[in-house]
């Protein structure tokens, strides 16, 4: 059947096989073909695409296995999301510390790309509250992999894209939360030096983000939003989500839709600065308010470009990356500047370091993209900075391997049943 993942950049027929249960998982990685584990498909690039191979669908695996109300560790399998989490352990006083800017993310996809979110300065990326997960490989069987047991598979598997084998459940550690409400304060600012003397002084905040207009180049002006949970007496819900019932002709982010968004939503939010109090819902995953919002980009799709920038060099390369963009004309309605912290990522692989990371999504309008791409990858290059592999669709050899110093090492660890479009392009054979 075809398989795409969030981008669109591609839509292959592709060997499928759905699981139910774990005991499915050895026969599907066995035979001639190569294979990948698929989520949900939220990854915007070629990380769980596999057209050459098969891809194993996990989310068929969605079930709680226990949970320990005195330590809050939750075993469960790897299909299940991160909303299945969130909707049944907050109500109950539980809540993951890390998740990224959407929940529909299952447990076995958050692991493979390690996953980060507005409280890495906090908490770090997601593997910090991975306690254990099993690991099925083609050559070793069912493996039991903790940071005791095995530390380098450990090391190999979070934020190994899927090539170490496949996760088919794991034990997560909660953290107690007094209720879904976030007290969230929102500050407009002009300029990235603004930008980092709100991140210096948001360091108390568990959570903290900034939307840019990503056309305003090096002044960027945008809103920075810190929050964390607190205890309320309000009661609700967050509101039903929409959805983009098809994928449109054409896409509908250009450079004039662009601008005009960015301007109405500057000048909107500006009128809301200041404390509120908010579900947990629209604060952490806004865009999931607007179910396949990924069609408005039309036919050919778009690429997600999210870089790191180390700390040391992250104010210029960034404004440079910003003016960059703002001459190009192309740019998205959501795009995200935020500082991460010096908590150390733990996967050979990983993406997150200290520094500041810039996300922006880019209508495939072919070369022109393409061009744009590469000249923001000179500045990251120049700058010490690295490309995260969730997002990736297209990005060189050279650079993976200058971003990941480990790669090599990582190579040891790698399941020789499993292959992706990525891993051809960034390893090759």
């Amino acid at each position: 059947m075809k398989i795409s993942s969030w981008g669109m950049l591609s839509n292959d027929d592709t060997d499928v096989v759905d699981i139910f249960e774990p005991a499915q998982v050895p026969a599907a990685m066995g035979g001639a073909l190569r294979s990948i584990a698929y989520g949900l498909g939220r990854s915007y690039g070629d990380v769980c695409l596999n057209p050459s191979g098969r891809v194993i669908r996990m989310r068929g695996l969605s079930q709680f296995h226990s949970f320990d109300p005195q330590t809050g560790l939750l075993t469960c399998a790897a299909g299940v999301t991160l909303a299945d989490i969130s909707s049944t352990f907050i109500p109950r006083g539980w809540r993951l510390g890390v998740v990224p800017g959407t929940e529909q993310v299952t447990v076995g996809g958050a692991i493979a790309n390690d996953v980060h979110g507005k409280s890495h300065h906090v908490h770090g990326a997601f593997s910090r509250q991975v306690e254990r997960f099993w690991l099925q490989r083609s050559d070793q069987g069912l493996l039991e992999v903790s940071r005791e047991s095995h530390p380098e598979l450990f090391a190999a598997t979070v934020g190994g894209i899927g090539l170490t084998g496949i996760i088919v459940a794991a034990t997560l550690r909660l953290i107690p939360v007094p209720g879904p409400w976030i007290d969230a304060e929102t500050i407009a600012f002009e300029g990235v030096g603004e930008f980092e003397r709100l991140s210096d002084e948001s360091r108390d905040w568990e959570n903290s983000v900034s939307w840019i207009d990503c056309l305003s180049g090096s002044n960027a002006r945008g809103l920075f939003t810190r929050g964390n949970f607190v205890a309320s007496d309000r009661t609700g819900k967050s509101g039903p989500a929409v959805a983009v019932p098809v994928t449109l002709p054409i896409s509908a982010v250009n450079g004039l839709s662009v601008r005009a968004f960015n301007t109405l939503y500057f000048e909107a939010g500006k009128r809301k600065l200041g404390r509120a109090i908010t579900h947990y819902k629209p604060f952490f995953f806004p865009l999931d308010a607007v179910g396949d919002w990924n069609r408005v980009y039309g036919p050919r799709g778009f690429f997600q470009y999210q870089s790191v920038i180390p700390t040391e060099n992250a104010d210029g390369a960034t404004k440079e990356m910003l003016d960059v963009i703002r001459a190009s004309g192309q740019g998205s309605f959501l795009s995200v500047l935020k500082r991460f912290g010096s908590l150390p990522s733990e996967g050979m692989l990983s993406f997150p370091r200290p520094g500041t990371t810039l996300a922006i999504d880019f209508t495939n309008l072919g070369v022109k993209t393409r061009e744009l791409m590469d000249r923001l990858d000179a500045i990251v290059l120049a700058a010490g900075g690295r490309l995260y592999l969730a997002k990736d669709a297209r990005m060189s050899r050279e650079m993976f391997e200058a971003g990941y110093p480990r790669a090599q090492e990582f190579q040891q660890w790698r399941d020789p049943a499993l292959a992706s479009a990525m891993s051809l392009r960034l390893f090759g054979k």
